[in-house]
């Protein structure tokens, strides 16, 4: 069963506040009035995708009968809002320990896949809720937004480098990376044609 630790609660609301006020100020081109429309929209498409990520990993970990819990990362939190000041957002608000006495490759990679995949089957519901409410400005917004940085979360995480997922991932299984990482490359490439935002 999964559980929550009120510390972990705290962190969590922390991180898509900090998360969606970053890039909401991104969005807004610095208008105040902007920004806080923009702050409902980013909760969900952004903030959303982010917490969401880390807490697949949580569950496929619990899955495996590990102990698993959310901290955030103030230095990362400082950095996405710092970065947002100048015009961009790095953003590595915070992560999953998980805690066992051994975790093989796959459920290691499994693991792993776990948070990027939770971000393209976002994408692919936002990219739903765009085509279907194209004339509603809140929502048609949030649906593209979210599009876009979902599928940017999946394709960075999916990265086969350092202690990003896709190293795990690959290490386990490189047909399974090549097959995820192909499809979140492109969705990102299908948002960055225009045919959505």
């Amino acid at each position: 069963m999964v559980k929550f630790t009120s510390r972990e609660i705290r962190d969590i609301l922390i991180s898509m506040l900090v998360i969606a006020g970053a890039f909401a100020y991104i969005f807004s081109g610095r208008n105040i009035n902007i920004f806080f429309y923009l702050i409902p929209v980013t909760l969900v498409s952004v903030g959303l995708g982010f917490v969401l990520h880390e807490l697949s990993h949580k569950f496929v970990a619990v899955h495996y009968g590990f102990y698993a819990e959310y901290k955030m990362w103030v230095q990362g939190l400082i950095l996405a809002l710092v970065t947002a000041y100048f015009g961009f957002v790095f953003a590595a608000p915070g992560a999953v320990y998980i805690h066992g006495e051994y975790i093989s490759r796959e459920e290691n990679g499994k693991i792993s896949l776990a948070g990027p995949m939770t971000n393209v089957a976002l994408a692919f519901i936002f990219m739903g809720i765009a085509v279907f409410f194209p004339s509603s400005g809140h929502i048609f917004l949030m649906g593209t937004m979210g599009f876009m940085v979902n599928s940017f979360l999946a394709l960075f995480n999916l990265l086969p480098i350092g202690v990003f997922d896709g190293a795990k991932v690959f290490k386990w299984n490189p047909v399974v990376w090549v097959i995820s990482a192909g499809l979140s490359f492109l969705m990102v490439a299908y948002s960055m044609m225009g045919r959505l935002i």
